[in-house]
């Protein structure tokens, strides 16, 4: 059984070293399942008793493994609370992706007595889809660690997620790990050279086709030249400080950056997440100073826009929502993560930020009251965000649309991509990657970021308010960045794209199939254990 475990480990070091934001070791995906494969089979054919037990135990150990070393930084934004909260906290996003890993290979498990090794290995890849996707549907979402985001780093092998998304990047990993598995698994039972032949071949064909398509499509790939100017701003505010730091000063630092690199026909102006960070009333939004503030600015760009973060809320005589918080005089006020795009005439449009960070910005399972407590000691705001249930898009003036999405949202493929087939030509990522410090979690995230340029085939604006801003090309390339923790601008001619990718307009269509396939294996399991 220590042999077991010691696969099931070196299968989470070959994930984690594959991870990004490491370079020139993304192959390592290929086999990085390979190890866990192999210790699973081998408990399957052992005489041991519990097996089921022992296969979500050793799967569990494993995949820890891989998590914990590449989301180390998690605990980086908890720490502000102290090590008595910040570790146990942190324990929930090491451990609960494992645990729904492990659980699909249990699941594996049960599938396989039902049927065989083949159709076991099919149902074990439709299983892991169906925890990926629950992974991003539930309140406690973190999908991050979704297998397809590994190839963040090596954008030119998978242009076809214009096609598939990220879940077609699940699909070729577990594809490849497991004709692997099935080569050494023939070897090892001495079974006839035909199958291993054929295995060969499947296994070349597997890993030439997409990648020989991509890169094709990568080297031909042409955007249509539909220029508009961009600047983005990176002020680099501490994270820990923005929040006691006026208005006025804020705006200050970000005009200057911007007024640094405008152009007279630059169209828009993208700030940080929350750069904007004094609370502001919506529906009293055009009597703010601040608001008078970035007008002004804008006197100077006549077809200029900001998008930018802002802590905003709004007051009602009743309780409209479920987060709206009591104030005194019998009013309800909803604090809000928003973007705001502001332009040269008294249109105002707000976007709320509806990807909330569990424990940080919602308070998962809230009917589960006694939860928040422990969730308080995350940020203090805990709960207290509202949101709103559909994407938004940003039209300028000029009918230019752009897609703000704030932070967190961003590893979200299908979100991105319905705010595009609403009418989003671009999309404007707005961030603040100080919490994790100068760690792989802002790295990781600028990477994921390249994903949704490919599967949407739009730019990436993104600015972050401590590092790193960049603008990201239809094909997936960082054009500019910036470094970290500088206090910088950066300008762009990018192209607005209006076409829709097949990705675009179909969303998440794999893992739902998937889901359907595992319900079927799921009724097919108790079935089999009903027969017998």
């Amino acid at each position: 059984m220590r042999k077991n475990l010691l696969l099931a480990i070196f299968s989470g070091l070959l994930l984690w070293i594959a991870w990004p934001p490491t370079a020139y070791t993304s192959f390592l995906l290929f086999v990085g399942l390979v190890p866990m494969l192999m210790a699973i089979e081998n408990i399957i054919q052992s005489p041991v008793k519990q097996k089921g037990r022992l296969i979500f135990a050793t799967s569990f150990i494993g995949f820890f493994a891989w998590n914990s070393l590449s989301i180390y930084w998690v605990y980086n934004a908890l720490k502000e609370v102290g090590n008595l909260i910040a570790i146990p906290i942190a324990l929930i996003p090491y451990s609960l992706g494992p645990l729904l890993m492990a659980s699909a290979c249990w699941l594996y498990y049960r599938f396989r007595l039902a049927t065989s090794r083949g159709i076991g290995l099919i149902g074990l890849v439709c299983f892991w889809m169906t925890y990926e996707y629950l992974h991003q549907s539930w309140d406690l979402a973190f999908p991050w660690m979704t297998l397809g985001n590994g190839f963040a780093v090596s954008h030119k092998w998978i242009q076809w997620y214009e096609y598939t998304g990220v879940y077609g990047g699940t699909i070729w990993i577990w594809a490849i790990n497991i004709l692997l598995f099935l080569l050494y698994t023939s070897l090892r039972e001495a079974q006839p050279k035909a199958y291993r032949q054929k295995l060969v071949t499947a296994f070349v064909l597997v890993l030439v086709l997409p990648l020989g398509f991509s890169l094709y499509r990568y080297y031909s790939f042409q955007e249509q030249p539909d220029p508009s100017n961009v600047v983005v701003v990176q002020p680099n505010v501490n994270p820990n400080a923005k929040f006691g730091t006026p208005n006025q000063l804020e705006i200050d630092t970000l005009t200057h950056l911007s007024d640094s690199l405008a152009q007279p026909n630059t169209e828009y102006f993208i700030w940080p997440e929350t750069a904007l960070a004094e609370d502001i009333d919506e529906d009293q939004m055009r009597t703010n100073s601040a608001y008078a503030q970035v007008k002004h600015f804008l006197g100077r760009y006549k077809n200029g826009n900001v998008i930018t973060g802002v802590s905003s809320s709004k007051t009602y005589e009743d309780q409209r929502t479920i987060t709206a918080s009591t104030m005194p005089g019998g009013l309800f006020k909803d604090y809000y993560n928003a973007a705001v795009n502001i332009e040269n005439s008294e249109n105002i449009q707000f976007y709320h930020k509806s990807k909330l960070v569990p424990g940080a910005e919602m308070i998962p399972f809230s009917s589960l009251s006694f939860l928040r407590p422990a969730f308080e000691h995350l940020g203090g705001a805990a709960g207290s965000f509202g949101s709103q249930k559909d994407v938004g898009v940003f039209y300028s003036q000029s009918g230019i649309g752009a897609d703000p999405v704030i932070c967190y949202e961003s590893i979200w493929g299908d979100w991105v991509a319905r705010s595009v087939r609403k009418g989003a030509q671009f999309i404007a990522i707005i961030t603040n990657d100080g919490w994790w410090e100068n760690t792989a979690g802002k790295d990781q995230h600028l990477a994921y970021a390249k994903l949704r340029a490919i599967e949407n085939r739009r730019w990436i604006c993104r600015s972050a308010n401590t590092g790193i801003s960049a603008f990201i090309n239809e094909r997936g390339d960082i054009v500019q960045h910036s470094a970290w923790w500088v206090r910088t601008a950066l300008k762009q001619d990018i192209n607005l794209n209006s076409d829709f990718t097949f990705y675009t307009l179909h969303g998440d269509y794999l893992p739902k199939i998937a889901m359907w396939l595992s319900l079927l294996g799921a009724i097919w399991i108790v079935y089999k254990r009903v027969r017998r």
